[in-house]
């Protein structure tokens, strides 16, 4: 590795990324309660299974927070909604979600490339991982037979 890591400005994305992941927690797990019609049972396990990938997400921040000697964040990220509970407003809300994480990943490789191969390596696998939420929800937000792509802004 070629220059040096700022740890004051990782440890703050990683703060930030942790705050977004805890409050995917709570979103989709308010998702869930949210569902209704006959599709519920297989929505909400999918919502749960995201609540609690993104703890798993949150930890792991909070882990490498430590690790660089820092002090993980008590806050929880935006938790705006619409108000608007049918599935799809819900899968839309999902898709900005995950596409606002993506973001904040990006953000942390910028921080860390060829700085630090371990959180280099977290964060081309979160990356990739938030690529492929997004592409599932946008999958579920197409009618059957739909190839092209949502546009969700």
């Amino acid at each position: 590795m070629t220059t040096k890591l700022d740890k004051t400005t990782v440890i703050d994305q990683l703060n930030k990324i942790l705050e977004f992941e805890l409050a995917g927690v709570v979103r989709y797990t308010h998702y869930s309660f949210m569902i209704f019609g006959y599709n519920r049972i297989p929505i909400i396990e999918w919502m749960e299974g995201q609540a609690t990938e993104s703890l798993g997400h949150a930890k792991e921040a909070g882990e490498l927070i430590t690790h660089l000697g820092g002090h993980p964040s008590l806050a929880i990220g935006n938790l705006l909604e619409t108000h608007q509970h049918d599935i799809a407003n819900i899968l839309r809300e999902s898709l900005l979600h995950e596409r606002e994480a993506f973001i904040a990943y990006l953000q942390l490789l910028e921080l860390v490339k060829d700085k630090s191969v371990l959180l280099e390596e977290y964060a081309r696998r979160l990356i990739a991982e938030e690529e492929m939420h997004q592409g599932e929800v946008d999958k579920m937000l197409r009618n059957p037979g739909d190839i092209a792509s949502v546009s969700v802004t």
